[in-house]
């Protein structure tokens, strides 16, 4: 086939010549000319195995890059160069890459763990795990159970842990959630359509005690979203609170046979009639498109009646909910509280509904309400829901102690305050009045753990924290546990609600990360993984029996291995070969006249993971050929961190050979307020001379060759990767990013968070500046601090993936910039995908965005 295409490129090339009478003489030049391309051909091909190791030689001329084909044949036929097609490059084969995607998706996740009262009895109790398996043909999620029985924790190591014989799925479960006894358990199956009605199964010890099908004039999906979601049992687990979508709105019918045009119904349509679309009802963004209000709604386990919670106003969105202790009378009312959120954005001074998604600068309270009453008459109507935390702008993840006199909750009033999507967060309590009565008096709000603007080295560098799990309490009931950021780790802390002490009870014997799932008995049932291992279940007990649990106290950890948590032995031999670090990067030099605030001039830290198992020490003479290519990895945000846990996709671009250097740049979780609110204003200056310091080091240390340097990231890492290859143009060989921000101009009127755009331009004054229509000036700043303002220096080569459905990071934003790079001759690749939103999770959408990342990066820089 290439002789062919040799031969026909050479023949179009040659002079025109009469079919007869030159035809012999056409032949020999044809003949000639492809003699003298394939021995130009050769000589590359055999230069190319000392200068090029890779299987393709490839050549650049400028911008431009052609095949080694394409260049010999340009050189017999004319000598001069000609524009390269699409055509001229050939992918490298990705069979070997896919095939070890395919293994690492197929290692199994621990999502999940109840820790529950064993119905065995006695001092042990069981911990029922529940796992993910991607399943990539049906571009789903596999969910299945385990569970294991952990015996009493009287001794310091414990081994006889007894798993259940074989996991179960669960096959179509929106949301699984165990009553608190352990003797119950709820599976909530959502509709496939807006039609069909809700499931709710309550299962009891081995039988199914009643299947409750909610029709859907009377509620929606139940919200599963990790946001508004909430579900809770009452202490008599008599009654279910959850929190689902408010019934469809009837659409107004039109037609000849309609006996009031323009009228609302939902029944079956007439011969000649059809429905209109009816009023426009706005949602909460990103990833709540269609979705209209989220209600309450109670369900009672014995008679199988749900009724909607009354009492709350339309102009709030209610999530987050959980019952309030009994009342001292066996006659009084059960009540409830819940998170609302008002649909006018009071910081922003803005009428609309700004996005919610990730979103922690949001007002919101907590509220109290009374539960249904079945067969209430409509004189006994109750009273309005009252809102207990008036004088606290943030307020969520609301938890009862076990002995019902403390309710406490999380804030985000730092992120509220500043405008900063994401902060540190404190940590408060209400003393519960057992008169209902007095909830009318505005209960008094303490404070537990407040912000912490800057900390010193190894010391709590403040809450980070979003979402408490349903039991935090240890038996003593006044020690809370909860995970948090801790700089680039998560670890586990414990916090006394008395005093507002805090500990750190995970272990610090190495730098992976922790994740708190249950709490029973006083032991901690957590995941821990890392960079280069997944996460594996451990139990944590306090090494002093007998004594009580407070924060302080030595706690001894194991290991309960799961059975079904195996992998490929070729993944793991490659894994144990792999290993990681965190490196302290001091910030650059400031601008004299600029004053930095304490923790603004601190470090701030870098993980570095090298597939070599050698990452070499910094006092070794470096040896560039040795060196793995790096691969710079950037956090979206920015208000977010890279934390050194594991991620299956660093993990496949470590296993293809490349290092990685994940940048926490100021700005990050985990690092306390000052240094998160150093970023504001300083977008696109900051945070990329952030980068550049980090990559500054590892290549002065030794660590990385700085002509084999890539950058990835997506979201705001996206709009550092662009910016990076537009003002450092000569630090990279690639650039790729996930649906990037690359014009906050063009943005701030079409994506559902603008009060981000005026945040991170203009800093403090965002709040005050915040428009709906911007004006100019503002528009020209927001320009400025764009990547699209360096497009004239991008010159290598960029991969975008793009998601059609992205409400935050608009796909017109991305191709804007796609665009810009094509019209200036820049080679650029673009995969959308068009049932993707923002994060582009979708299983089958992920596999094929990593692949193509893993090739790129191949093709490039390896």
């Amino acid at each position: 086939m290439a002789t062919a295409v040799v031969a026909s490129l050479a023949a179009a090339s040659a002079p025109r010549l009469l079919p007869l009478t030159n035809l012999r003489v056409g032949c020999r030049w044809a003949l000639q000319q492809r003699k003298r391309c394939f021995e130009l051909a050769r000589q590359w091909s055999s230069a190319s195995r000392f200068l090029f190791p890779e299987r393709r030689v490839e050549l650049r001329e400028g911008k431009k890059e052609r095949s080694l084909l394409v260049v010999a044949m340009d050189q017999v036929t004319s000598g001069k160069a000609r524009s390269p097609s699409a055509d001229d490059h050939t992918e490298p084969s990705s069979d070997a890459e896919s095939e070890l995607l395919h293994s690492l998706y197929a290692i199994p996740s621990i999502d999940k763990a109840w820790a529950i009262p064993s119905c065995q009895g006695g001092a042990g109790f069981d911990v029922v795990v529940a796992m993910s398996q991607v399943n990539l043909p049906a571009n789903a999620k596999r969910t299945f159970l385990s569970t294991v029985y952990i015996p009493e924790t009287s001794s310091a190591t414990i081994t006889d842990y007894h798993w259940s014989p074989f996991p179960f799925e669960i096959s179509g479960a929106s949301l699984i959630v165990p009553s608190p006894s352990g003797a119950k358990v709820l599976i909530i199956r959502n509709p496939k359509d807006s039609t069909s009605p809700t499931n709710l199964e309550i299962w009891g010890p081995g039988q199914l005690l009643r299947e409750i099908f909610v029709a859907s004039s009377v509620h929606g999906s139940v919200y599963g979203d990790g946001w508004f979601e909430g579900v809770s049992w009452s202490q008599n687990e008599e009654s279910i609170a959850y929190v689902a979508e408010e019934p469809v709105v009837s659409r107004p019918v039109f037609g000849q046979s309609a006996s009031t045009p323009g009228q609302n119904s939902n029944a079956t349509l007439e011969a000649g009639n059809w429905k209109g679309q009816g009023d426009w009802v706005e949602d909460w963004g990103e990833s709540y498109s269609g979705k209209r209000r989220p209600v309450l709604f109670v369900a009672n386990v014995s008679t199988g009646a749900v009724q909607a919670v009354e009492g709350i106003s339309r102009d709030i969105s209610a999530g987050q909910v959980v019952w309030a202790p009994q009342p001292a009378s066996p006659d009084g009312p059960q009540s409830l509280v819940f998170v609302g959120w008002s649909s006018y954005a009071e910081n922003f001074s803005t009428p609309r509904k700004l996005g919610m998604k990730y979103c922690f600068n949001r007002p919101c309270h907590l509220y109290h309400v009374e539960a249904p009453v079945p067969d209430r008459e409509p004189s006994d109507a109750p009273r309005e829901a009252t809102n207990l935390t008036e004088g606290v702008s943030s307020a969520f993840s609301p938890r009862f102690s076990p002995d019902g006199k403390k309710l406490v909750f999380l804030s985000a009033e730092a992120a509220v305050k500043s405008g900063a999507h994401n902060a540190t967060n404190s940590l408060h309590l209400i003393d519960w009045p057992t008169d209902l009565i007095r909830i009318g008096e505005k209960p008094q709000v303490k404070d537990i753990v407040n912000v912490v603007q800057h900390a010193e080295e190894g010391a709590f560098p403040g809450l980070y924290c979003y979402n408490l799990v349903a039991n935090p309490w240890l038996d003593d009931g006044s020690t809370l546990l909860l995970s948090s950021a801790w700089r680039s780790q998560q670890v586990i802390l414990s916090i006394d609600v008395e005093s507002g002490n805090v500990s750190r009870v995970s272990s610090s014997d190495s730098l992976a990360s922790w994740n708190l799932l249950g709490l029973q008995n006083s032991c901690i049932v957590a995941t821990v993984s890392s960079p280069i291992q997944p996460s594996s279940l451990h139990l944590g007990h306090s090494a002093s029996v007998g004594s009580p649990l407070k924060g302080g106290k030595e706690w001894k950890w194991s290991a309960i291995n799961v059975p079904s948590l195996k992998f490929a032995s070729k993944i793991e031999s490659v894994m144990q070969s792999m290993k990681y670090e965190l490196l302290q990067v001091s910030p650059p030099k400031a601008d004299p006249l600029k004053s930095l605030s304490v923790g603004s001039g601190q470090p701030f830290e870098a993980i570095f993971v090298s597939p070599t198992g050698s990452i070499r020490p910094l006092t070794e003479e470096p040896r560039i050929e040795s060196i793995p290519p790096l691969v710079v990895v950037l956090h979206g945000g920015p208000h977010s961190v890279s934390q050194t846990s594991f991620s299956r996709n660093a993990a496949f671009l470590s296993m293809l050979g490349f290092n990685l250097l994940h940048v926490n740049y100021r700005g990050s979780l985990g690092f306390g307020e000052e240094a998160l609110q150093s970023l504001l204003g300083n977008v696109g200056r900051q945070d990329v001379d952030d980068v550049l310091a980090a990559l500054d080091l590892v290549i002065g240390n030794g660590m990385a060759d700085p002509a084999r340097v890539a950058v990835l990231g997506g979201s705001h890492g996206g709009f550092l990767a662009t910016h990076l290859i537009g003002q450092a143009p000569d630090r990279f060989a690639t650039g790729i990013a996930r649906n990037p921000v690359c014009n906050v101009s063009s943005m701030v009127g079409i994506t559902d968070i603008p009060d981000w755009c005026y945040v991170e331009a203009f800093g403090k004054d965002g709040l005050s500046n915040y428009s709906e229509a911007p004006s100019v000036k503002d528009l020209s700043v927001l320009y400025q601090i764009s990547p699209i303002a360096h497009i004239s220096n991008v010159k290598v080569p960029t991969l975008f993936l793009l998601g059609a459905q992205d409400r935050r990071v608009p796909v017109s934003n991305g191709f804007q910039y796609v665009q810009a790079l094509r019209a200036r001759g820049q080679e650029v690749k673009v995969i959308v995908f068009p049932e993707d939103v923002h994060a582009i999770d979708r299983p089958q959408s992920d596999f094929e965005s990593f692949l193509n990342i893993g090739v790129w990066l191949k093709r490039f820089i390896q």
